[in-house]
């Protein structure tokens, strides 16, 4: 178990709290974030993760700095697939650009509470119950499957349990009333399609987190790097889509870097479940080589996808018509 000081659960507690406020501060009036803008709030985010990384180093050794590293990286890595998401779900409730950043920052504050909850539960069971592994390993390569062969689940925004269930708690406008999430109609509270939007955000999360903690939990299982690295990873996905929006399309082979990514972790989940069950003489994967793994394969898919780039669509020429026969020839 690792012995945590709790003044710094409590410097992660600030500067979470503190950035968030900021955060807010900067986005309170609505408006489109350019590329400049979240550029420099991407540097932030990573800058942050990266010195709180550097204290965890410092502070609690070598060991827990090279896993609180990787699983922010995997995280990071994974978060990728939640881009494509967002981007369905402002497409499918037509979110004006400038409400973007508002939604996706209560998304973020629910996320982590949600992951916070999911990661205790599995740090929690891992320590009873290490044959819980294998089942975790089981579903990193069903999901490595589904992305090879191209049957990831699609997610619909509007059929979403959240977005069910707020529609049966209370109304649900069809319009938009700038940035607020309830308004009175006729005496009634009503939700705005903006909370609607949220609801779809936070559904997301949870079946991302299907794949996300139980890869987290195979880089580690202590409850303070595995909460810290998907916090600060978390943390950094609104302005990361705001910089990557509109280019998504174009890193076509990440997909399968994650799936790669994500059947290694599953391999060294079970070599790790059976060092523990079955015989000591079983080695583990070290976290250094994970996280040169995890650095080597994202690197290669996204400069094979700048690369290789994907072939512009021909375009589609109209069949050739047939001579009036009618018409004499000239």
């Amino acid at each position: 178990m690792l012995d945590v000081p709790f003044w710094l659960w409590a410097t992660f507690a600030v500067t979470v709290v503190v950035s968030l406020a900021i955060d807010l501060l900067a986005h309170r009036e609505a408006h489109v974030i350019g590329f400049k803008e979240a550029a420099a709030w991407s540097g932030v985010w990573i800058g942050l993760a990266l010195v709180f990384g550097a204290v965890v180093f410092l502070v609690l050794g070598t060991t827990p700095g090279v896993e609180y590293t990787t699983a922010w990286l995997l995280e990071k890595s994974l978060s990728v697939d939640n881009l494509f998401v967002f981007a369905l779900i402002f497409a499918y409730f037509k979110v004006p650009r400038a409400y973007q950043h508002r939604v996706l920052f209560f998304g973020v504050m629910g996320a982590l509470v949600f992951r916070g909850i999911f990661l205790a539960a599995g740090v929690a069971v891992v320590s009873r119950f290490t044959a819980v592994l294998f089942a975790f390993a089981a579903v990193l390569f069903y999901s490595t499957y589904k992305i090879l062969k191209g049957e990831e689940e699609s997610f619909d925004p509007g059929k979403s349990f959240a977005v069910r269930l707020l529609r049966k708690v209370m109304p649900v406008r069809d319009e938009y009333a700038g940035m607020k999430f309830f308004v009175r109609e006729a005496g009634k509270r009503v939700a705005t399609p903006l909370l609607a939007v949220v609801a779809a955000i936070e559904a997301a999360d949870l079946i991302f987190a299907v794949d996300s903690v139980p890869a987290v939990l195979a880089v580690s299982d202590e409850a303070f790097i595995v909460y810290t690295s998907n916090a600060f990873a978390i943390l950094g996905l609104r302005a990361l889509y705001f910089l990557l929006a509109g280019l998504l399309d174009r890193f076509h082979y990440l997909s399968k870097g994650l799936a790669l990514i994500l059947s290694f972790i599953g391999v060294k989940l079970i070599l790790q479940a059976s060092h523990k069950l079955i015989s000591s003489s079983i080695p583990e994967i070290p976290s250094p080589i994970s996280l040169a793994v995890i650095v080597t394969v994202l690197a290669a898919a996204v400069t094979l996808s700048i690369r290789r780039p994907v072939p512009a669509p021909e375009p589609r020429s109209d069949p050739p018509q047939e001579e009036d026969r009618d018409t004499p020839p000239s």
